[in-house]
């Protein structure tokens, strides 16, 4: 099953070891491919719109076609891991071309990327970071693989 996962700008060295680890633990997985798109800097007088649009068109440069595309939203549903795991191992039993999850940058994603999304996703109720996003997701894909296999690292009750 491809994943691919599209984010604006690279994490800061803080997240960036944590963030290379959880994807590779999911690359064991999926077939796991990681795109960062230039974040685009607003300038005095730039407004969010123009930066969000900016960053879309980055983004969906990347999106190949026939991907579906998640995008990562602070008003998206909520699955539980185990439902996580479903979705992508129902796309591969239907052999979908593969799956998209896009992450915003600072300011969020343009409606552009809203548009061409098969469904939004929240990862929590609190506000997270795009690097601390991309943080969770990793560690999320390499959880639903994990229980595709039926393997230990889930402890979860759902």
């Amino acid at each position: 099953m491809k994943v691919r996962v599209v984010a604006v700008g690279k994490p800061a060295r803080l997240l960036s070891e944590p963030i290379a680890e959880y994807e590779r633990r999911a690359a064991r997985y999926w077939s796991l491919d990681v795109s960062e798109v230039k974040e685009e800097r607003a300038h005095k007088g730039t407004s969010d719109e123009t930066v969000r649009n900016a960053e879309a068109e980055r983004i969906l440069q990347r999106v190949p076609d026939g991907f579906e595309v998640i995008a990562l939203t602070r008003t998206g549903d909520m699955w539980p891991s185990t439902r996580l795991s479903q979705y992508l191992q129902q796309l591969a039993v239907q052999g979908s071309a593969g799956v998209a999850f896009v992450i915003g940058g600072a300011i969020g994603l343009g409606p552009s990327v809203i548009a061409r999304a098969t469904r939004q996703l929240r990862l929590s109720d609190f506000t997270l970071t795009h690097e601390l996003a991309r943080l969770v997701l990793a560690e999320q894909l390499y959880r639903a693989g994990t229980i595709a296999r039926g393997e230990p690292y889930h402890k979860g009750l759902e």
